[in-house]
């Protein structure tokens, strides 16, 4: 999928039953009317970093310029506008927010010139750093909560197949476990979907994603998931004063965690 906006549209319509996303799309969908749900959050922060033109030392800088984006509201944007609050400056005011479409397509248009800074996650991280750009801000260093990738469902497909929930849940655990603990295989399937063999890349996204931001247990939270009501709310006054429970169910994860079936995968 280009986007998470396309493969929310893509289960909505019925097309496929459950989407690695943000929890953020879901949630925007979801106060927009739409019958989807997180079932499980992998990634309980958002690990990106604001990387600027070698000529940019410092965020204040950017003012007046502009950052390049995926596309509005992805992560990738709310990312963004975190990094520009932390720094002072006012989005869309103080610097734009430009959409670029794919994230390997950040860099090159940070290259030519379109934009002069991006919010970028691994492995086009690391990438960036080798091309001599500069780190600004580290965002997961901010260590806030925030459900930035996860899985999500219809809410149908929840009420009338729960057990086919109970076993992509149970799949999912799986699979992370055996990323955690086969290092090789992660990292030769990291490289045949991002379409790399640069090893210190793969290794560093590696390092980041499997070993130290994913979660053994995918169990969403009111914790993980009020920041990204709070950052949906800027922009559309329905998130205001909604209840983050709404858009969770976390009864699968916890099975699995009460059963033991989780700590049973690393033993």
């Amino acid at each position: 999928m280009p986007s998470g906006i396309e493969g929310m549209n893509a289960l909505i319509a019925g097309e496929i039953l459950f989407l690695q996303i943000a929890g953020g799309t879901t949630v925007s969908a979801a106060v927009g009317g739409a019958d989807v749900t997180v079932i499980g959050t992998t990634i309980g922060t958002l690990v990106q970093s604001l990387m600027s033109r070698p000529e940019i030392e410092k965020a204040e800088q950017l003012r007046g310029k502009s950052i390049g984006i995926t596309r509005f509201g992805t992560t990738i944007d709310t990312g963004a506008r975190i990094a520009l609050r932390h720094f002072g400056l006012v989005a869309e005011k103080d610097v734009s927010i430009v959409q670029i479409g794919a994230m390997e397509s950040i860099v090159p248009a940070m290259q030519g010139g379109r934009v002069h800074a991006g919010i970028l996650s691994y492995p086009a991280i690391g990438r960036a750093k080798k091309l001599g750009y500069r780190e600004l801000l580290d965002i997961a260093a901010l260590n806030m909560p925030y459900a930035s990738t996860g899985i999500t469902t219809r809410g149908e497909v929840i009420r009338k197949e729960p057990d086919l929930v109970r076993r992509y849940i149970t799949a999912q655990v799986e699979a992370i476990a055996r990323m955690k603990r086969d290092r090789p295989f992660t990292l030769k399937v990291m490289g045949k979907f991002l379409r790399t063999n640069d090893t210190e890349q793969l290794s560093e996204a590696y390092d980041i994603y499997a070993h130290k931001y994913l979660m053994k247990a995918p169990l969403p939270t009111v914790e993980a998931m009020r920041p990204v009501l709070d950052e949906l709310e800027l922009r559309n006054p329905k998130a205001k004063d909604q209840d983050p429970r709404r858009f969770f169910e976390d009864r699968f994860v916890r099975e699995l965690q009460t059963s033991g079936f989780i700590d049973s995968l690393y033993r």
